[in-house]
């Protein structure tokens, strides 16, 4: 009688109680079990993006600022000592701080003046914040090009199953561009309600969530505050809304937090 060969990745029937999850869920998903009373305590939200300045009072202060550089062959992490350099880091920043006061904001700088970058600044600023750990990274940029896309789908599954959720906003223009597009990330476009709680699951991905992205008064260069327009803007209020989420819930996965995301959406009468 042959030996029985088991396929890899499966689970015998005495290791099935191993993986048993404690978890406790209720029997209706609300916003008041999934966010009420939370302040984002404990969860480290990362900002890749131009730099933040971390002394501007919407901002409240950074855990940790740092830059990418890249000399043509390999990329190094080095302290910022410069900060923003066009204020779309701190825009973001500020509206993650208003959410939830309570996190602990992380920059990553991989973009310059006028939000110019590189594919390989943005894939070792992404690498670098996955092997952090942080909880949460905030991507209100993207590559419309595509040798950049296998590696950036390799970086965004590896943040999945390591437990690092990635928002990253959809382009502007309807154009194919990444990292915003794959699956393992949540994606994020512009809805023009004023409300930062209203948000809206979409039932025809690939943008999978609308947020607040228009018409929004941001933080900006020297304490200043500048109203802006775009889905830049939306996914750091879906990156503020995770982090309560998770400071409530720190056991959350990834792919339950984008469930209760989906739940607890304006749209899908989870409000209430």
């Amino acid at each position: 009688m042959s030996e029985r060969l088991m396929p890899a990745w499966s689970l015998t029937a005495e290791a099935a109680a191993s993986i048993a999850i404690p978890a406790e869920w209720p029997h209706r998903i609300s916003r008041d079990w999934a966010i009420g009373g939370a302040t984002g305590v404990g969860v480290d939200v990362c900002i890749l993006d131009s730099g933040v300045d971390g002394d501007h009072p919407l901002v409240g202060g950074l855990e940790s600022a740092v830059a990418v550089n890249f000399d043509g062959a390999e990329t190094t992490i080095v302290p910022d000592e410069i900060g923003d350099v066009c204020g779309h880091g701190t825009a973001c920043a500020g509206i993650v701080r208003a959410l939830a006061p309570d996190c602990r904001l992380h920059s990553i700088r991989v973009l310059g003046e006028g939000n110019a970058g590189s594919g390989e600044l943005i894939l070792g600023g992404l690498r670098h914040a996955i092997e952090r750990g942080f909880a949460i990274v905030n991507l209100s940029l993207s590559t419309t090009k595509r040798s950049f896309a296998e590696l950036l789908h390799e970086l965004a599954d590896n943040a999945y199953f390591k437990g690092t959720v990635l928002v990253a906003s959809a382009h502007n223009m309807p154009v194919e561009s990444y990292p915003w597009r794959f699956s393992s990330v949540i994606s994020v476009g512009s809805h023009e309600e004023s409300d930062s709680y209203v948000w809206y699951a979409n039932p025809t991905p690939p943008v999978e969530f609308f947020a607040r992205g228009i018409d929004v008064d941001v933080a900006w260069f020297g304490g200043s505050t500048l109203q802006c327009t775009g889905n830049s803007f939306a996914a750091p209020h879906i990156v503020g809304l995770s982090a309560l989420m998770i400071s409530k819930h720190p056991d959350l996965t990834p792919f339950q937090l984008k469930s209760v995301l989906y739940l607890t959406a304006t749209n899908t009468g989870g409000a209430a």
